[in-house]
């Protein structure tokens, strides 16, 4: 499954309502650390089809639900289980630092 784009109208019956922990990349066009981590989120999206779903926002697009959720620098991160954010961070990072947060948080 690859990253699934999400709005600020789509945002609830993607993330909140899903029925397996989703990873939020909130993101933009122009930010240069979001674009480096973009193609491990795609890997990881593969990895972890069916267990995981990673979502991207893009905070130029869809404003309301970063604001909602207080996120002032990006990408900013955020892992969802059962409608709730579990866990955050900001900033790049490697494939496998993403992929041990992504696993501490969704057991």
């Amino acid at each position: 499954m690859a990253t699934v784009a999400v709005t600020d109208e789509t945002f609830d019956a993607e993330v909140r309502n899903s029925d397996i922990p989703v990873v939020v990349d909130f993101w933009a066009e122009w930010c240069g650390p979001c674009k480096q981590i973009g193609p491990a989120l795609e890997e990881l999206s593969a990895q972890y089809d069916g267990k995981v779903k990673i979502a991207k926002v893009d905070v130029d697009s869809n404003p309301d639900t970063a604001a909602k959720l207080g996120i002032r620098g990006i990408p900013a991160l955020f892992i969802f289980k059962g409608g709730e954010p579990v866990s955050n961070k900001t900033g790049a990072a490697p494939k496998a630092a993403l992929q041990g947060w992504i696993e501490e948080n969704i057991g």
